[in-house]
């Protein structure tokens, strides 16, 4: 998964993988602190859209490359950022939703999932299997 950040007046979307397992401690914690969540719930929050925690998951992205900038300098449109599944997030749980449902469900639910395969960002440097993006 990915968390892309597209500005007005830039052309292409800034993406970050988004693992939860692969941030730092202090990045974790700097989350914690700032969104009053232990990590677990953050991670479930900022797939259900939760302002405060897609911004915070962006301030630590941003702060990476911009050290010096301040959670408060961090204000985007809502339309600027979103999280993204790869081409082979929704390649996987195609696979899982063809296993697992059956009939007019199981066929719109693939057709869904072509769709958004179709339009989905090509991760190509992903490594072994696609997870969701929970953390443990």
């Amino acid at each position: 998964m990915f968390l892309a950040y597209q500005p007005e007046g830039q052309t292409e979307p800034t993406r970050w993988r988004y693992n939860p397992r692969r941030l730092m401690t202090v990045e974790r914690e700097t989350i914690e602190r700032l969104t009053g969540r232990n990590f677990t719930e953050f991670t479930g929050d900022v797939l259900q859209g939760n302002s405060l925690c897609r911004r915070a998951l962006l301030y630590t992205f941003l702060r990476r490359d911009h050290p010096k900038i301040k959670f408060e300098d961090v204000q985007f449109f809502w339309d600027e950022l979103k999280l993204e599944y790869s081409k082979q997030e929704f390649t996987e749980m195609r696979g899982r939703a063809a296993e697992n449902l059956v009939g007019a469900e199981r066929e719109q639910a693939l057709a869904q999932f072509d769709a958004e395969i179709a339009e989905a960002f090509d991760d190509t440097e992903a490594e072994g299997k696609a997870e969701l993006p929970i953390a443990d």
